[in-house]
């Protein structure tokens, strides 16, 4: 027999779905849903460079300043930077599942009929496969390019990534090594994909030395990224949103840049609190910010995209939390073990007498990602703005 709180927590719970339901339904007019899903605002977020002018004014671009850009959408992106590593290095190569045709998001369209299918090829439907095969080209001097279709579908090949290929350097003294070895991976929630299409298991790997991890957020930084990982002498993981792969547009130069891995961003500055986040989380959190600051006028928020998780950038968000005394954390995975711990963690270590609130963290819930109450699930706008006004109250 249920307790009398928990039946009235139910009855909010199933009341809330339902306002949710029938609010989708009252905005339905027959067109396509938006190509951002349930995350809407991509198209109009600030974090976006949607002119060349923008685009080119980034300080990192600055060995592109010239350059033309032209408008791409995520996966074009990915495609681009895809193309600019195969034809600037003749030991790179492409695989994974369906990558001949394009691949399921589009990302490789094109590539095999521009440089061949030997460079561009389909595998086996075998995850631990492909890491191995990727494995053993980078230790013979290539520059393999693995990628695994869903990163839901990475565990097979867990062993292989943080037994052989994080270790391969280490074990051999120095003689040997797979740095050549970069691992895309489309990752977070979609809308639609339930719990083997929209996990977020970059904690996982984060806990490994010999790794690094980078989370692209938009256009620009899938192609900067991306070849920055391509080339840097460590293997490399990848992790796209896919959410953002047509959802997110921006001017991208059309020349070769690299983006400096391990090195967050401030996007927004601010004085009262600091709010982390990577990935599409980034997009969220912009609108949460946007209506706390509407609702409590003077509140000034910074926000940092993290972009890298191995290494993260401790001294840009130890800077800006010594600055602002309050911080929030945002990520898709689950609470329990999710990275958002380890940035808390450190934080507390290195700020702790200027802290003026405990660090807050806004994820997914610790259950299997689930399909009907996706959007309750991931840490929506209003999760985040709950917590914002939370910690700025305490």
């Amino acid at each position: 027999m249920l307790s009398s709180a928990s039946r009235n927590a139910v009855f909010r719970f199933r009341s809330s779905v339902s306002l949710v339901k029938r609010t989708l339904a009252s905005s339905s007019s027959g067109s396509p849903p938006p190509a951002e899903g349930f995350m809407q605002g991509v198209a109009t977020s600030k974090f976006i460079k949607a002119t060349k002018e923008q685009a080119l004014a980034h300080p990192e671009l600055a060995a592109v300043k010239n350059s033309e850009t032209q408008k791409m959408n995520y996966f074009t992106a990915v495609n681009d930077a895809l193309a600019t590593a195969l034809a600037t290095d003749d030991k790179a190569v492409i695989f994974g599942e369906d990558v001949g045709f394009g691949g399921v998001f589009r990302c490789t369209i094109g590539l095999a009929e521009k440089f061949g299918k030997e460079r561009v090829f389909n595998m086996p439907l075998t995850e631990q496969g492909i890491i191995g095969f990727g494995i053993g080209m980078a230790a013979v001097g290539h520059t393999p390019i693995a990628e695994i279709q869903f990163a839901d579908y990475v565990f097979p090949a867990f062993d292989q990534i943080v037994n052989e290929a994080a270790k391969y350097r280490y074990r051999s003294g120095n003689e040997f090594n797979v740095g050549g070895l970069t691992i895309r991976m489309p990752c977070n929630a979609v809308g639609h994909g339930a719990l083997y299409h929209s996990q977020s298991p970059e904690a996982y790997f984060a806990h490994t030395p010999g790794l690094k991890i980078v989370y692209p957020r938009s256009p620009i930084q899938a192609k900067g990224f991306l070849l920055a990982a391509i080339r840097d002498p460590n293997p490399v993981l990848v992790m796209e949103p896919k959410i953002l792969y047509r959802s997110a547009v921006e001017q991208v130069p059309v020349d070769d840049f690299v983006l400096p891995l391990g090195k967050a961003e401030v996007v927004k500055e601010g004085k009262d609190l600091t709010v982390v986040g990577w990935g599409a989380q980034l997009y969220v959190l912009e609108n949460a910010v946007q209506e706390a600051e509407k609702r409590m006028p003077g509140l000034s928020i910074e926000v940092i995209d993290l972009r890298s998780i191995l290494p993260w950038d401790r001294e840009t968000v130890e800077k800006s939390v010594n600055k602002t005394g309050r911080l929030l954390i945002a990520h898709e995975a689950p609470h329990t073990g999710g990275f958002g711990g380890e940035i808390a963690a450190a934080i507390q270590e290195r700020c702790f007498l200027k802290l003026e609130a405990p660090i807050a963290r806004v994820c997914g819930w610790d259950t299997p990602f689930p399909l009907v109450y996706e959007k309750f699930y991931v840490p929506g706008m209003i999760r985040c703005l709950d917590e914002i006004e939370r910690v700025v109250n305490y």
